[in-house]
């Protein structure tokens, strides 16, 4: 009885091991007639592409009292305005945004602040800077309205470009690859008593500017003349200076799609 039982499993076993040997010269035979199952697998990225698609977007705002937002009751300001949209455009790339403004600074003390180790360390690291500057260079808290004279703008003026190429030269010097965007002024005093006056010495400031622009390398000016000619008083903090928060928003509308096309850009390079 337990020699038959022992034939019996003996002979299952064989049968299991043929049927096992069939089914896998079966498979093999399927494979190479190009008959058996593919796997769809997704390309690996290499680690150029990567470091595209993982990078941070790193922002630095130089420059005055509207790169610090003063004016907004919301305590945005155009460089918060302008992040929560880049984080929403450019999702999911994170945006580290660094706002270096200080109030009431001139091309003189954003020259200085320049030369600061820690402020050069987080301009080499910046994708893209974002400039608030001259305003307090024409202005002077309103001393230059006060007097008008054509003469002593021109002088301030010239002040500003010598002072404004040096800017531009150590930012480069510093990040030769970071895009630049200077916002041009606009006249808070437009609704004033000669308006005709302050509104050409602005606009001769800002093409001044502007030519300037031009002498570097994806540095972009951004005018905001226009944004505030029509309903001025509309869009000024109390102060009848700064930009309230709308103000801002409008200076934000026109800043962030500029840099959400140079981002893209970059990553399709």
């Amino acid at each position: 009885m337990k020699k038959n039982t022992a034939r019996i499993t003996t002979v299952i076993a064989s049968l299991l091991s043929l049927l096992w040997l069939f089914g896998f010269a079966w498979s093999i035979e399927d494979f190479y007639n190009g008959k058996a199952e593919t796997i769809e697998t997704k390309p690996v990225e290499t680690e150029k592409e990567a470091d595209v698609t993982a990078k941070d977007l790193t922002v630095v705002a130089l420059g005055d009292s509207l790169t610090r937002g003063t004016g907004d009751d919301a305590g945005m300001g155009y460089v918060g305005l302008v992040t929560e949209e880049l984080k929403e455009r450019l999702s999911p790339q994170k945006i580290q945004m660094y706002n270096l403004g200080i109030n009431g600074q001139t091309s003189t003390d954003l020259l200085q602040q320049l030369g600061q180790q820690n402020i050069g360390r987080q301009i080499q690291e910046a994708d893209v800077i974002l400039m608030t500057i001259g305003g307090n260079d024409l202005f002077q808290q309103g001393e230059t309205l006060i007097d008008l004279n054509l003469e002593k703008v021109q002088g301030l003026q010239q002040t500003f470009i010598t002072n404004l190429q040096q800017i531009f030269t150590t930012i480069r010097q510093q990040n030769p690859q970071a895009t630049i965007f200077i916002l041009g002024l606009y006249n808070p005093f437009i609704d004033l008593d000669e308006s005709d006056a302050t509104n050409s010495v602005v606009r001769g400031w800002n093409y001044a500017t502007e030519t300037v622009t031009g002498q570097f390398e994806k540095i972009v000016f951004v005018p905001t003349f226009d944004l505030f000619q029509m309903s001025v008083n509309e869009y000024l903090y109390s102060d009848k200076f700064h930009p309230n928060h709308a103000g801002y928003q409008l200076i934000s509308d026109r800043l962030a799609p500029l840099i959400n096309w140079e981002k893209e850009t970059r990553a399709n390079d």
